[in-house]
C-alpha cells in the first residue's frame, strides 16, 4: 500500500504540493531555491507552489522577450540578473500577462491574475533585497493593478429550494445524467445541504472523513485554509442530510487508502474537488443560466443568508473562516448598504406632532 494512503486528504495534499515544487524548482534559477527555503516557515506548500509557478512565468517571459536572457537556459541564469531588470522591464512583463501563448495554448490575465503575478514577484524580489543580497527592487517600484469590485454571485432563496430538489428528484437532466443520478442523488444531496448549510469550502468537504461528524454534538471538524483545525455546528436539515448518505455509505465498499473518506465517487475513492465543481455545475445550470454557480458561489450563498439574519459581521466572519473581518465586510459591502439604509428611520428624535 502507498504509504500515503495512511495520510488524511490535507496532509496528502501538502505532499503531491511539495513534490509538484520540487519539479518546478528544477526548471528554475538554482537561486530560486534560496528564497522558497527562507519563506518556508510563513507559508504553506500551496502558497509556495502558486508563488514558484508565477516565478516561472516571469523567467519564461525574460527568456522569450529579453535578447540577454535568450542566450541562456532558464536554469543558467545567475542572481545578478535580477540587478539588470528595470521598472519598465517589470511594466512591459505586465502587459506581457495580458494574453500569451505557452506550448500552443493561450493564457489570458485579467486584473486580478496580474496583481497576484506581480505579488509573488515583490515577494521574490522584497527577500532578495531585504537579504542585501540584491542592489535594487524595481518590482517595489511597479505600481499594482486597481482591482474593480465584482459583484457577488450568490443563488436567490427560492433558488436554493429548487436547486436541492432537482438533486433529489433529476428534473432537467439529461438521458445521460439521469443514468447515474440514481446511485448519486443521496450523495449529492447531502454534499449541496452541507455546502449550503453551513459555508464550508469545496476543499473542506471533500477533505472530510467519517470520524469528523459528530452528530451527538452536530459539528465536523474541517481543516482550514492555512492548517488549522476548527468545528462548525450544522442544523437539522444538514443532519438528515448526511444521516441519509451514511445509511447507504454504510453499505459501500471503499477502494484501498479510502476506507475513512467520507464522500466517495463512483469509483468508491474519496470524490475529488474537480468531480464537486462539476456536480454543482450540472444542477445549478438546470436552475439558473444568468450565474455561472460554483461550490465558492453556495459558500457566499451561505454567507449572505447568515449576515442577513443575524447582522453581525464578526459572525459571518468567524463561521466562514475569514481571518481579517475587513475580507467579510468586502464580500458583504453591499449588505452594509442595506442594513445602513434601513437603520436611518429607527431612531426616533421627538415624538411627531398632530399635523406635521
Amino acid at each position: 500500500m502507498d504509504a500515503t494512503n495512511n495520510n488524511n486528504y490535507h496532509d496528502q495534499q501538502n505532499i503531491g504540493n511539495i513534490q509538484k515544487m520540487r519539479e518546478v524548482l528544477d526548471t528554475l534559477p538554482p537561486f530560486c531555491k534560496q528564497f522558497f527555503r527562507g519563506i518556508t516557515e510563513s507559508t504553506s506548500a500551496r502558497t509556495r507552489l502558486a508563488y514558484a509557478y508565477d516565478i516561472r512565468v516571469f523567467f519564461e517571459y525574460l527568456h522569450e522577450k529579453n535578447s540577454a536572457c535568450a542566450r541562456m537556459e532558464i536554469c543558467d541564469f545567475p542572481l545578478s540578473l535580477l540587478d539588470m531588470i528595470t521598472r519598465e522591464d517589470i511594466e512591459e512583463y505586465t502587459e506581457y500577462l495580458s494574453y500569451y501563448e505557452k506550448d500552443g495554448k493561450i493564457y489570458t490575465n485579467d486584473e486580478r491574475g496580474k496583481k497576484r503575478k506581480l505579488c509573488s514577484l515583490r515577494s521574490f524580489y522584497n527577500y532578495f533585497f531585504e537579504s542585501e543580497l540584491i542592489k535594487t527592487n524595481p518590482a517595489q517600484l511597479v505600481t499594482l493593478p486597481k482591482l474593480h469590485e465584482k459583484e457577488i454571485i450568490r443563488l436567490d432563496i427560492d433558488e436554493v429550494a429548487i436547486l436541492l430538489d432537482q438533486a433529489e428528484d433529476g428534473t432537467g437532466l439529461t438521458k445521460a445524467q439521469l443514468r447515474f443520478h440514481k446511485a448519486t442523488k443521496t450523495r449529492d444531496v447531502a454534499m449541496l445541504t452541507l455546502l449550503l448549510g453551513t459555508g464550508i469550502r469545496v476543499s473542506e468537504c471533500v477533505g472530510l472523513d467519517l470520524n469528523d461528524v459528530d452528530f451527538k454534538n452536530n459539528g465536523i471538524k474541517i481543516r482550514r485554509k492555512g492548517g488549522y483545525e476548527a468545528v462548525v455546528y450544522f442544523g437539522e436539515e444538514v443532519e438528515t442530510a448526511l444521516q441519509d448518505y451514511l445509511e447507504e455509505r454504510n453499505h459501500i465498499i471503499p477502494q484501498e487508502g479510502h476506507e475513512n473518506a467520507l464522500f466517495l465517487s463512483m469509483q468508491n475513492r474519496r470524490i475529488s474537488v474537480r468531480a464537486v465543481e462539476n456536480m454543482v455545475k450540472k444542477y445549478s445550470s438546470t436552475v439558473t443560466s444568468l450565474k455561472k454557480i460554483t461550490p465558492h458561489k453556495l459558500r457566499s450563498t451561505y454567507g449572505t443568508s447568515l449576515y442577513r439574519e443575524t447582522g453581525d459581521i464578526y459572525l459571518v466572519a468567524d463561521v466562514l473562516g475569514h481571518k481579517d473581518v475587513n475580507t467579510t465586510k468586502k464580500h458583504y459591502a453591499a449588505l452594509e448598504e442595506e442594513r445602513r439604509r434601513y437603520a436611518a428611520d429607527k431612531v426616533q428624535l421627538r415624538e411627531k406632532r398632530p399635523g406635521k
